[in-house]
């Protein structure tokens, strides 16, 4: 009796020893999902105006992602945000099934985990898609790349595809934020895309548009050509900033420079196709009516930096908001000049009337300073880098869609350059302390 009495002790001993293990291990497992909802409730703190329940819920969608619970010990977790949304703390709790305990008269054992994320700064937003809607308002095909290392990216579409990435696709970011979810056929999102984040309302939606004058001519001779229509220049020339009615077509070889100032393309494209080249330093433009967007065609040469000050600092090209019946800039080159361009590739969804800007040059390297779109639709079907070389770019559109192969850098180099960030898309980089 004695001999019995001893070998249960020493089993139950030996099994609590075991099962020691087990609760460290799985309370080493509960810690670390914890630390990364807390993470996560936090980096969604800091680009986002945030709704406390979105934060919450990104929060715990993290943590139950990051441990599986077995439905006979559910986990509890309980998520605070707190008031001044400068802090996201997390909870959990599951209780622990003992293999051993009941020959000790323990059967089962509480663990819990916590972590708070505090919020120092703000994170650097360099891609905002803005549709609320669409599936792919940020869309990577055929083994596009979007490198953002030193910034976020962002989409805000509650769509469950709204984010999307295949056939070999990669985005490199400090962090990528769906509102709804992402598909990842076949690409490499790092880090993994958090879905479910708050929507962010358009920070630059409070930026004037610059002024429209009269009708600008093209400098003699060349203005002898000139016609309501868009207005081609098939010959080396400096323009001046102004409004250009119907748009500019720059072709056949044409180095043209840009002397500092704004340029409006009222009621037509910018289309640089043929060879041609266009470059300019402290210059911005701005699109108008249902003919507006722009073209950067394959064999062409693009260098352009945004202003310093004026009512354009820091925006490289921005739009008219309203737009009903927009025409393909693509389309428009072809029906009134004649000019062939490979068809625009098609949106995965449309929710709007939107612009097209299309850059399928292969040396548009430098493309200094904001674009924004916001009845924009950016599509980008380059085979080389584009915005490489440049020290910072930044994109907020309706859409953004990539094809063909193309590495769109979203730099954030703010320190390297004299040109400004717009405020709501800014240079301060975000940091989190986690506590326990």
């Amino acid at each position: 009796m004695v001999f019995g009495l001893g070998a249960t002790v020493l089993v139950g001993l030996v099994g609590g020893g075991i099962d020691y293990g087990r609760l460290a291990s799985r309370r080493n497992q509960l810690q670390r999902a914890v630390d990364a909802g807390a993470l996560a409730g936090g980096n969604a703190l800091k680009l986002a105006m945030p709704n406390t329940a979105s934060i919450a819920g990104v929060t715990e969608q993290t943590i139950r992602a990051g441990v599986t619970s077995p439905s006979d010990r559910p986990l509890t977790v309980q998520v605070t945000v707190a008031e001044d949304k400068t802090s996201v703390s997390a909870y959990a709790e599951e209780t622990f099934r003992l293999a051993f305990g009941s020959l000790l008269g323990v059967g089962n054992a509480k663990i819990t985990a916590k972590a708070r994320a505090s919020v120092v700064g703000k994170m650097r937003l360099c891609m905002l898609t803005l549709d609320s809607l669409a599936a792919g308002a940020f869309n990577l095909q055929k083994k596009a790349q979007v490198t953002a290392n030193e910034c976020s990216l962002y989409s805000n579409s509650a769509n469950p595809l709204g984010m999307v990435g295949q056939a070999d696709a990669i985005a490199q970011a400090q962090t990528i934020c769906s509102a709804g979810g992402y598909l990842g056929v076949r690409a490499n999102f790092s880090p993994t895309p958090q879905t479910g984040c708050p929507v962010i309302e358009d920070p630059l939606r409070d930026r004037p548009a610059p002024p429209i004058g009269n009708c600008a001519s093209l400098p003699f001779p060349l203005n002898l050509l000139d016609v309501l229509s868009i207005k081609k220049i098939e010959t080396s020339v400096t323009l001046e900033p102004g409004t250009y009615c119907g748009g500019l077509h720059i072709t056949k070889n044409a180095v043209v420079s840009l002397k500092p100032g704004i340029y409006v393309m009222k009621d037509g494209p910018l289309v640089v196709d043929k060879k041609a080249s266009l470059s300019g330093v402290d210059v911005a433009f701005y699109f108008t009516g249902n003919k507006g967007g722009l073209v950067f065609d394959k064999k062409t040469t693009i260098s352009l930096t945004a202003p310093t000050s004026g009512v354009m600092a820091g925006l490289l090209m921005s739009e008219e908001r309203a737009v009903t019946l927009p025409i393909d800039p693509t389309a428009l080159v072809e029906t009134l000049l004649g000019d062939l361009i490979s068809p625009t590739p098609p949106a995965l969804s449309l929710t709007k009337p939107v612009r097209i800007y299309r850059i399928i040059s292969d040396n548009a390297r430098t493309m200094l300073g904001t674009i924004y779109l916001p009845s924009g639709r950016l599509v980008i079907d380059a085979s080389k880098p584009v915005a490489d070389q440049s020290a910072y770019t930044v994109v907020v559109a309706q859409q953004v869609n990539l094809y063909e192969g193309p590495n769109l850098y979203l730099n954030a180099n703010y320190n390297g350059t004299s040109v400004p960030v717009p405020k709501g898309v800014g240079p301060v980089a975000g940091r989190l302390l986690l506590s326990q």
